[in-house]
């Protein structure tokens, strides 16, 4: 039987990432820019979290629901206009404590080739990315070992 999940990698800040995870990875909220990506997440796609200050991954969730708008503020952005619409419900996986530091699983990262290696903080700009199943087991199962 065919995996026909997408993998996502969420860019968050440290702020936001915190409510994600008091909210128990219940909901989460991807910004007017992604909003077309935001827009294909179906149930049973993975997301991994990527906390842009730490430049760490923290955490993996699964997706419990198709893309949907809602316009209730949790999330805090510098446009206050910015309420992260485009929503799924998740269920978290696995969540670290002290995240992995990128700079020693990015470069490895087929997501990451497309940029020259001393540039490999690029690929994390912008909230949504499609990363391989390969990409997104093998930082899951670096999370899993960090455990």
């Amino acid at each position: 039987m065919a995996n026909n999940n997408t993998y996502w990698m969420i860019v968050t800040e440290s702020d936001n990432f915190k409510i994600t995870k008091e909210k128990n990875f219940d909901i989460q909220g991807i910004d007017f820019p992604n909003r077309k990506k935001a827009q294909r997440m179906i149930k049973n796609d993975r997301v991994l979290y990527y906390v842009k200050e730490s430049r760490s991954f923290f955490a993996t969730a699964t997706v419990l629901s198709d893309s949907f708008e809602d316009d209730s503020k949790i999330w805090v952005h510098h446009n206050p206009d910015e309420k992260f619409i485009y929503r799924v419900n998740l269920e978290s996986n696995i969540v670290v404590d002290e995240g992995i530091d990128a700079k020693y699983l990015a470069p490895s990262m087929e997501y990451v080739k497309r940029w020259p290696p001393e540039m490999w903080e690029m690929a994390f700009f912008g909230m949504l990315h499609i990363i391989s199943q390969k990409d997104f087991r093998h930082i899951e199962s670096e999370l899993i070992r960090s455990k």
